[in-house]
This record gives C-alpha cells, sequence and structure tokens, in this order.
C-alpha cells in the first residue's frame, strides 16, 4: 500500500505509543508525513508497571521517522499534569501548533477480573483502570486542547473497546465498561464543544486486536497468528495493530473528517468508508459479525474477514 504525503507539515501528539495501536497510529500518521510526538512511561531507560523493556517510546520514534515522517519521544506520565503540561509546551515552541491529538492512554488490562462483581473487585485496582483509560486522557485534554483549538481543523481522537453501539450491553467489569464507554462520551461531548472553533473529535476502537500482548497470550507472532484459529475461531477476524493505524490516518487526512463528529467508528467501518485493507490484504469486521449474532442471527466468519 503507497502511502501519500497526505498529512505533511501536520503536527500530532499520540499519547500512549509505546506498543500495539498507540504505536501503529503513530507510524501511519508518520507514513502520511506528519511530525508526531509519542509519549509514554516506558523507554530505554525505564519500563513502567505496565511495560515491556522491549517496547519503549523510543522504537516508536524510530517507526514514525522510517515510515516518513518525524517522530519524537517524550517520556510524559500523563496521569501528571506537570508533565503533560510540559509536553504541550515544547510543542508549541517548536511548532505554535498541533493538529492532532490521539488519546490511547491505557494499560489497564492487568488488573482486568471479568465476570467479577463490582463490590468483589479490590476498589484499588478498579480505580487505577480508571486512572489509566479515563483520568489520563481528561487530563491530556483539558491541557493540550487549547493548542489544538488555536487553528481551525484540528481532531481528537479518543481510542478505546467498543462503540456507542457494540457498548450498550454489559462489558462484564464495571470498572472496564466504565474506562471503555468514558472515552466515548468524550468524543460526544468534546464534539460538541469543538464545532464551534471549526474542530471535531472522535472515538474509534479496533476489534479483535493482535496486539503484542494478545499474541503472546496464545503463544503465536504475527508471522503465525493463523494458527490460533483452532483455538478461538473468532481469532479469524482479527487484525492487527496496522488496521486501525491505518484507519486513523486516513480519518485524519480526509478534509471532510467534521461529518463524523461526535461519533464513534470501528476499525472495520473505517476501512470499508476509506478502502483500505490489514497487512494482508483482509478487511475483518468483528464488531459487525458480533453485532449480526447479537440480532439472532447466524453470520458466516467468511463474510466478515
Amino acid at each position: 500500500m503507497t502511502t501519500q504525503k497526505t498529512l505533511a507539515g501536520k503536527i500530532a501528539l499520540v499519547a500512549g505509543a509505546t506498543r500495539g495501536a498507540g504505536r501503529a497510529i503513530a507510524e501511519q500518521l508518520g507514513a502520511a508525513g506528519a511530525t508526531v510526538y509519542v509519549t509514554g512511561r516506558t523507554t530505554r531507560t525505564q519500563v513502567s508497571e505496565v511495560g515491556r523493556a522491549g517496547e519503549t517510546i523510543e522504537q516508536t520514534a524510530d517507526l514514525v521517522s522510517a515510515a516518513g515522517g518525524t517522530g519524537i519521544a517524550v517520556p510524559t506520565d500523563h496521569l501528571e499534569a506537570d508533565q503533560v503540561r510540559a509536553l504541550t509546551e515544547r510543542i508549541d515552541r517548536d511548532h505554535g501548533r498541533l493538529d492532532i491529538l490521539v488519546n490511547d492512554v491505557w494499560g489497564g488490562n492487568f488488573l482486568l477480573d471479568f465476570n467479577t462483581r463490582m463490590w468483589d473487585v479490590d476498589l484499588d485496582r478498579g480505580l487505577r483502570m480508571l486512572d489509566l483509560g479515563t483520568r489520563s486522557h481528561i487530563i491530556t485534554s483539558s491541557i493540550a486542547l487549547p493548542l489544538l483549538v488555536r487553528e481551525p481543523g484540528g481532531l481528537v481522537v479518543e481510542v478505546t473497546d467498543g462503540t456507542a453501539e457494540t457498548n450498550k450491553g454489559f462489558r462484564e467489569n464495571f470498572f472496564y465498561d466504565l474506562a471503555k464507554n468514558t472515552p466515548i462520551r468524550m468524543a460526544f461531548i468534546l464534539g460538541e464543544e469543538l464545532k464551534s472553533v471549526g474542530c471535531s473529535a472522535v472515538a474509534v476502537t479496533p476489534g479483535f486486536l493482535r496486539s503484542e500482548e494478545m499474541l503472546d497470550a496464545f503463544g503465536l507472532t504475527e508471522e503465525t497468528w493463523r494458527d490460533g484459529i483452532d483455538k478461538q475461531e473468532h481469532w479469524a477476524l482479527s487484525e492487527s495493530p496496522l488496521y486501525l493505524g491505518r484507519g486513523v490516518a486516513a480519518l485524519a487526512a480526509d478534509p471532510e473528517r467534521a461529518r463524523w463528529n461526535g461519533m464513534s467508528l470501528d476499525s472495520g467501518k473505517l476501512a470499508r468508508e476509506y478502502g483500505f485493507t490489514d497487512a494482508d490484504g483482509s478487511r475483518p469486521d468483528v464488531w459487525g459479525y458480533m453485532l449480526a449474532e447479537q440480532a439472532g442471527g447466524k453470520p458466516s466468519l467468511d463474510d466478515y474477514r
């Protein structure tokens, strides 16, 4: 897939770009020509409590630059307002503008206790999940938006799990449900506020993401991932992080992107809208499959990949 420099001259911040979807989004914004500030807490010299030594923000910045953009790694804890303020001030000094803000901070998977009642979840674990998945997004938006709205056309992207339509059901954990639905509401509310200054906000979600963490859980690699289909048939609808990365880059480059303002979009919908595929040429749509299944149908996996 040949990528045009549709975002040349644009300045982006991807908060939470150490690995997974955040890394892929940063890389694809770079492939489209953007200057991308990538942040996180795991660096070449420090590993966060959710990080892994082989996945650093410096590596992500290198990938952005290798893809054709300019990658700049800035160690940042997005729960620390002073650090986010220093980051935003640096972007302002360097460029005087911010065109794209991607809130992808997460890291709460290690805290998950699915199928556990709210009052049986350790309170500190639950609140930490909300800190990682929502409070970090709020702090970052509060501090960075004055720079983003300086010029019209700015875009905020809230990365989450699910859309307003798919998340109507129970997400099997009180704190996880809140952590993943809050960014959807954030995109809606911010969209209402941003449209008055010519900017917009959307929430985006991957489908069944073959992140590094998920591949490790299956004992697989990106080269051998199909071997996991025998253990979990829905694995056939999984997608690489590149898929959502391409979706966000296409969305950011769309001159009519304001039509999505306040909405929540999944990677499959973005792929259909903008005509891209995953790295292997597939176009998986696990959320479409799940909605069809929830509606009482018996969809074929082949129709959604």
